[in-house]
């Protein structure tokens, strides 16, 4: 496993339950702001399910991913939601709430 993928999975491992980052927040906090793609892939990719809490990475909009790699957007709404976490529409967080303060 590569050490951008290791710095990924480390960094989602810190955003605590009920908060969201984006994509290019983790992608920026790693050291490598253009990036954001990359992470999306770390992500698909997660060896810990469960352990990474890759669900709590979203769009820049707020928008969830709708490939998320462990049961589709809807799966990815339900965990969020679990965690008390509100959307502005269907399918968007509302980051004002709930974006982790880096």
């Amino acid at each position: 496993m590569s050490d951008f993928f290791n710095a990924v999975y480390e960094f989602v491992k810190r955003v605590p339950a009920g908060r969201v980052v984006t994509y290019g927040d983790v992608a920026r906090a790693i050291g490598s702001p253009r990036a954001s793609r990359q992470v999306g892939w770390a992500l698909h990719c997660n060896p810990q399910q469960g352990v990474i809490p890759c669900h709590r990475v979203v769009f820049a909009d707020g928008s969830l991913a709708p490939g998320f790699a462990f049961g589709g957007r809807e799966v990815q709404k339900a965990m969020l939601e679990s965690e008390g976490v509100a959307f502005s529409e269907e399918y968007k967080v509302d980051l004002n709430k709930h974006r982790w303060g880096l």
